[in-house]
């Protein structure tokens, strides 16, 4: 059942937004910042964070390296995330804004 997900999602070329989404949700849930999170975009391997709180984006900003190693840990284990799509991959870099 899971080939067949997986096949499915790539005959309907959904791996890119799909892999986006489970992205911002690693970061949510990696970050504990859900609630300042005011705008997430990736693109090329770069994880853009707006937050509403400069006290926050101060904090996260020495995480800077362990929230990447974070976020890529949960999509590693995430089994909707598909790891060999071409445009949407894992996160190489986190910047906060």
């Amino acid at each position: 059942m899971d080939e067949l997900v997986q096949l499915f999602i790539k005959s309907m070329k959904l791996s890119a937004g799909l892999n986006t989404r489970r992205i911002f949700e690693a970061w949510d849930q990696a970050s504990g910042a859900s609630r300042y999170t005011l705008r997430r975009y990736f693109r090329d391997g770069k994880l853009y964070v707006t937050l509403s709180s400069s006290m926050v984006r101060n904090q996260l900003g020495f995480q800077k390296e362990a929230l990447k190693d974070r976020i890529n840990e949960i999509l590693r284990g995430d089994e909707l995330f598909v790891k060999d799509d071409p445009l949407v991959n894992h996160v190489e870099e986190l910047i906060l804004k």
